[in-house]
């Protein structure tokens, strides 16, 4: 499946039936009155966050949506049917945004949340809801109130719990692979994952979700490589994986290059709780790993795990270091969320 963070949609909510002039007529009633039926709403256009989705590849290849119109009234006082709704499902973590792209709607960020972005119009009056005392036979009836019509981008930010950043070619997909069930493409030439992948991480019997984010490079805030498209994915990361390749030839640069790069893009990534580690190991003298990790002690502010994917060295110490912050995290959460 293809990954597709942003869709533009066009979407129109249903129009409401007319109204319906009509009288009674029945044998020997000379008199009868007006029996005519209102018409139906139209339906609504709705976005429901819904689980098994981490895409948003179903609107590349439809882009407009309408919703049901609501039935005409008829006589007999007979009501029209009111227009089904269309609900387009999206993954959990989608944003609504106007066609401008800057201008909020709604953030979809629990399962199971829906919201309302265009509503169907309201169904005409039939001539039996005009009939009053001094207007015993009304021979005019509303037509239905039009749909709303506009269209939305929908823009998809990742819900996970430790996002992994790093240079391209740091060990990130080869760390995502050995602690989750993903397969991201791994390979022994340069080269960087051209999209996010998620996968679920399971640590001492409890589990948090972890996403492989692809490779920074230097001047990606102004569009270098990939640019900086993805970084929208860290936003709702509790804690940074910052992996280091422990064969650069200088650790401290390589960390120093992202971080400007998150610092660059803003909204709060260059707040966020890091855990920084340096990787392949497997392939160090004791010497090198000493010599590499006391660069970057000096570059982060803090000493840095040790880790190898391919054998699992440091790798537990790693998804512990992470937990701690993720539980952290989730207890400050879950203190909010507490009624005062």
């Amino acid at each position: 499946m293809k990954f597709l963070d942003e869709a533009k949609v066009y979407i129109q909510s249903g129009a409401g039936g007319n109204g319906c002039v009509s009288f009674r007529r029945e044998k020997f009633i000379e008199f009868g009155g007006p029996n005519g039926g209102n018409g139906g709403r139209g339906g609504d256009v709705v976005i429901e966050a819904v689980d098994g989705l981490n895409t948003l590849i179903d609107y590349r290849y439809q882009q407009h949506f309408k919703a049901q119109r609501g039935g005409n009234g008829m006589g007999k006082d007979r009501h029209g049917a009111n227009g089904a709704d269309i609900v387009l499902k999206v993954p959990v973590g989608t944003e609504v945004y106007e066609e401008d792209g800057e201008t909020l709607l709604a953030d979809l960020a629990r399962l199971g949340q829906r919201v309302v972005v265009a509503r169907g119009g309201n169904g005409g009056f039939g001539n039996a809801h005009f009939k009053s005392a001094t207007n015993r036979a009304p021979r005019h009836a509303n037509p239905g109130q039009p749909g709303e019509e506009r269209t939305i981008r929908l823009r998809l930010k990742l819900i996970a719990d430790a996002g992994v950043i790093g240079l391209p070619n740091a060990g990130k997909s080869t760390f995502l692979a050995t602690v989750t069930a993903a397969r991201p493409k791994i390979a022994d030439y340069p080269f960087t994952t051209l999209h996010p992948q998620l996968g679920v991480v399971r640590s001492d019997d409890r589990e948090f979700v972890i996403a492989d984010l692809p490779g920074l490079i230097e001047g990606a805030h102004q569009g270098v490589g990939l640019g900086d498209r993805f970084l929208g994915h860290t936003e709702r990361c509790r804690v940074l994986l910052h992996l280091i390749d422990g064969t650069a030839a200088d650790p401290a640069a390589a960390y120093r290059v992202v971080r400007h790069e998150l610092d660059a893009y803003g909204r709060g990534l260059s707040d966020k709780p890091e855990i920084v580690a340096l990787t392949k190991a497997d392939i160090l003298t004791p010497q090198q790993i000493k010599s590499q990790a006391a660069k970057l002690k000096r570059a982060a502010g803090q000493t840095p795990l040790v880790l190898s994917s391919a054998t699992r060295q440091g790798v537990e110490e790693v998804l512990r270091a992470l937990m701690q912050v993720i539980d952290r995290a989730r207890q400050e959460d879950a203190a909010a969320r507490q009624p005062a």
